[in-house]
């Protein structure tokens, strides 16, 4: 099935405001040694996490906010050898379990910012775009990978990478690792949120382009 597609706009960020919520700041307040913290400001709660991030040693601050966003998934071990990892590189673009780099990356950017830069510098890329042409049917992440395949660059990681799935019929089970958010207000207007890891602002080489969804036989 074909459709249109028009980017309307790109953005690359090292942060999703968001993200984390009042609830998360005080409950990593509570790891850090900080309580009894009764404040609702979502600002003044983040100030004060990251002056309480900084009396610990940057990888052990690493492990209390990987352990909570990722004890799910992540044994003691595995932990504690990312958050060493993650002062040198940039994991969250390098794991082998692509569904985790989402949160890799949120984790990584918050104590990127409360230590000044001694974590590496991670980016996401927010696209926005207008497709026309499927009936008003939600699209899913894996349909709307495949459909901004005719505007990417062919150097894009993720047509190297992912050749198969992003031209044919061929499923694509790490899509919903890969694109972090889609959301949609009317079905047309889409917003997309991923890694610069996958798809940087240059590799969307087309303003306007035709895509495709190759169905199964």
């Amino acid at each position: 099935m074909k459709y249109q597609v028009t980017i309307d706009n790109i953005q690359t960020i090292d942060e999703l405001n968001n993200y984390w919520t009042v609830e998360d700041y005080v409950n990593l307040l509570g790891l850090y040694g900080f309580a009894d913290e009764k404040s609702t400001d979502i600002a003044e709660l983040r100030e004060m996490l990251f002056m309480a991030i900084s009396d610990f040693e940057p990888n052990e601050a690493a492990v209390i906010v990987l352990t909570y966003k990722l004890s799910d998934e992540l044994s003691e071990g595995q932990i504690d050898q990312i958050s060493n990892d993650m002062l040198l590189d940039k994991v969250c673009e390098e794991y082998p379990v692509i569904k985790l780099h989402a949160r890799l990356f949120h984790c990584n950017q918050l104590l990127h910012h409360a230590y000044n830069g001694k974590f590496p510098n991670a980016k996401a890329l927010v696209v926005k775009c207008t497709i026309k042409g499927h009936e008003k049917e939600v699209l899913t992440k894996e349909q709307f990978l495949k459909i901004m395949n005719n505007g990417l660059a062919e150097s894009t990681l993720i047509k190297r990478l992912f050749d198969e799935p992003m031209t044919t019929e061929a499923p694509f089970p790490d899509a919903d690792g890969i694109v972090w958010e889609l959301k949609t207000v009317d079905n047309e207007k889409y917003e997309m949120l991923t890694s610069e890891y996958w798809m940087e602002r240059n590799d969307i080489i087309a303003g306007e382009f035709e895509g495709e969804v190759f169905e199964e036989a």
